[in-house]
């Protein structure tokens, strides 16, 4: 499932300058630059003057300089031997201070001042006999190695840890021919979806396949951060597609750098933590963790939605309920964090999410549920409002994937799973009249009987949590989830084009369609196949396999285009019109799983593997031999 997690820079781009050598005679590019260093030397030369008038005469004995509380910036280190005053290292005059030095040291500072405007107008002499282009490339070899220092200053060696051994990575080949087949259909969709990003859209965020260009929208901080090729590289692996897994480990080697991102939801920049259990980008994981931390300076500790990765300065999505957090964000960051902590030997990420669960254990809950919404001032809740689906949806899954990744010891995080299991099942689960069982929303009071896509994981959640639920009840669980996936496969089998709508209804006579007209999109989501995977792992019955071909037909039939795969705007028109997006979750999620689907169990087992929120495998971790297994939550 997929939820917000990065917010671009906003404002107009302007078109680049023509600053080829077309562009103008080049006597006259010539004179604009000189004239350029001219002003600049004026400019400079005045301020210097200016500089040294105010800060460096001599003080007067009826004329006091003004206190600009600047000392420690503006006037070096002396020695205060003599009786100077030293404050961190500076020196301030007072009274009594040898009269004779004090001049010396102004005489200094003037010498030095003229030396270095000497010095600048020597360079900028030479400046002016060199072209364009010399400057231009002397410019950027500087950038360069800021851009170099700052990587350096980052990438700090990480404490060698047991890395859990990934068995299952690749391989799970069928011997069926037909399902071998199938999987190969699904392998081959895959390279036409990145093949085409590759050409059109490299190193943007996501690919506009029928514009044939990038496409950038307000869940990435910056158009050129890669998002496909982070989302996309581990699906790449595990189809074996391993030139295409090293063309995207050499980009983000190269071009993935943090410090030129606006904006970052600690939330779903986490898709990055996930590939590190391939081997690569460990050090970037810890980076980009470092820059996420001041997320969590609130009142409460619940991190907000975004944070400025420069200045650490937080806040939350304007519409969420008067400043909230979301739970759906705050709540999915477990798995990932603790895989850092593991990672590094640093236990502070570890604590972050560990007070986010022990101040919800402390909360009331209205109902046993969970609203969507927790202020991270007050520590309050937002509004009423709880849903399995979108704002809330992935906190309970990593509740239950918390006590799956710690080999099953995180003993808290299963009772807190089974509890809210158990209120949902009360408060949000109900049957039609035509006998479809779905998950409705609670709004004030009011249950919803509405079932958003999003909420459709909650089939294979179902079935994953079956094993180790309270009262012998796995059987119940496991058939739970059967009857969800049932229903959103009804909620697709009703549409004309065979997929699901962004959201179905359940009201009078009309039961899994969508009624709004903004409703009966499909933008190539992933959350029904997730739970035809998992129930074909826990049951084995080929119904789930055919269901997830009539998908793999249809997105194959309604969503190709020749530049990749695109969204649909309505799932009931014969002539359906594209969204023209690529959405990298696609990559990342639906054809992972359809080619999981159409695979043997040995590749990706469930007994050593854990899926984050975004399909990103990660290994279960043995706690027991690390310093986590000393918390309570392991007992």
């Amino acid at each position: 499932m997929t939820t917000p997690a990065l917010l671009p820079l906003s404002g107009r781009r302007l078109p680049p300058l023509n600053l080829g050598a077309s562009a103008f005679p080049h006597h006259r590019a010539t004179l604009r630059l000189s004239e350029k260093f001219i002003l600049l030397l004026i400019l400079s030369a005045f301020i210097t003057l200016c500089f040294g008038a105010f800060f460096f005469l001599p003080d007067s004995s009826k004329h006091k300089r003004f206190d600009l509380g600047l000392e420690d910036v503006l006037i070096p280190h002396v020695d205060t031997s003599k009786g100077g005053k030293n404050l961190g290292g500076f020196l301030i005059h007072g009274q009594g201070h040898d009269e004779h030095r004090h001049r010396e040291e102004e005489e200094r500072l003037r010498n030095k001042i003229r030396a270095d405007h000497e010095k600048a107008l020597e360079e900028a002499k030479e400046k002016l006999k060199k072209s364009r282009d010399e400057i231009q490339a002397e410019i950027q070899t500087e950038k360069n190695k800021v851009v170099q220092e700052l990587k350096k200053k980052d990438s700090k060696p990480l404490p060698p840890v047991p890395l859990p051994n990934l068995i299952g990575i690749n391989s799970g080949e069928p011997a069926d021919p037909d399902i071998r087949e199938k999987r190969n259909k699904v392998k081959e969709m895959m390279k036409h979806a990145w093949d085409n990003y590759r050409q059109y859209g490299w190193g943007h965020n996501e690919l506009k396949p029928i514009a044939r260009k990038g496409h950038s929208t307000n869940i990435f901080g910056n158009s050129q951060m890669g998002a496909t090729i982070v989302d996309a590289l581990d699906t790449l692996y595990i189809m074996g597609l391993h030139d295409e897994f090293r063309e995207g480990q050499e980009w983000i080697d190269k071009n993935l750098d943090f410090s030129v991102v606006s904006r970052a939801c600690p939330n779903i920049s986490l898709v990055l933590f996930a590939v590190f259990t391939l081997g690569v980008f460990k050090i970037k994981a810890v980076q980009l963790a470092g820059k996420l931390l001041p997320a969590f300076n609130t009142p409460t500790g619940i991190p907000w939605a975004m944070v400025n990765l420069k200045s650490g300065v937080g806040r939350n999505w304007g519409w969420a309920s008067a400043g909230s957090s979301i739970l759906a964000e705050f709540g999915t960051l477990h798995m990932e964090f603790v895989h850092l902590s593991y990672l590094t030997g640093d236990p502070v990420y570890y604590n972050k999410v560990m007070h986010i669960r022990k101040l919800l254990q402390k909360m009331d809950r209205p109902n046993g549920l969970y609203p969507n919404y927790l202020n991270p001032r007050t520590g309050r809740w937002g509004q009423h409002h709880t849903s399995v689906g979108g704002l809330g949806d992935s906190f309970y899954e990593y509740l239950l994937k918390a006590w799956l990744m710690s080999d099953k010891m995180d003993m808290e995080a299963r009772k807190m799973y089974d509890d809210a299991i158990e209120a949902i099942e009360k408060h949000l689960i109900r049957k039609s009249n035509g006998g479809l069982t779905f998950i409705g929303e609670w709004k004030n009071g009011h249950l919803e009987r509405k079932m958003g896509h999003l909420t459709c994981f909650a089939g294979g959640m179902f079935a994953l949590g079956a094993d180790g639920s309270r009262d012998d009840k796995a059987g119940h669980y496991l058939q739970l989830g059967a009857e969800i996936a049932h229903t959103c496969h009804e909620s697709y089998d009703r549409t004309t084009l065979k997929l699901g709508p962004e959201a179905f209804k359940f009201d009078g006579g009309v039961e899994a369609v969508a009624v709004r007209q903004n409703e009966k999109y499909y933008i190539l989501r992933p959350e029904v196949i997730e739970t035809y995977w998992y129930m074909w792992r826990f049951t084995h019955d080929p119904k789930y396999r055919q269901w997830g071909w009539e998908a793999t037909q249809a997105i194959d039939k309604y969503c190709r285009v020749s530049g990749g795969f695109s969204g649909v705007k309505d799932v009931y028109s014969s002539s359906p019109t594209y969204d023209d997006v690529q959405q990298s979750f696609f990559l990342a999620e639906t054809l992972k799983y359809l080619y999981l689907l159409f695979s043997n169990d040995d590749l990706l087992p469930l007994d050593n593997w854990v899926f984050n929120t975004e399909a990103h495998p990660l290994p279960v971790l043995h706690l027991a031999n690390t310093t986590l297994s000393g918390n309570p939550a392991y007992r």
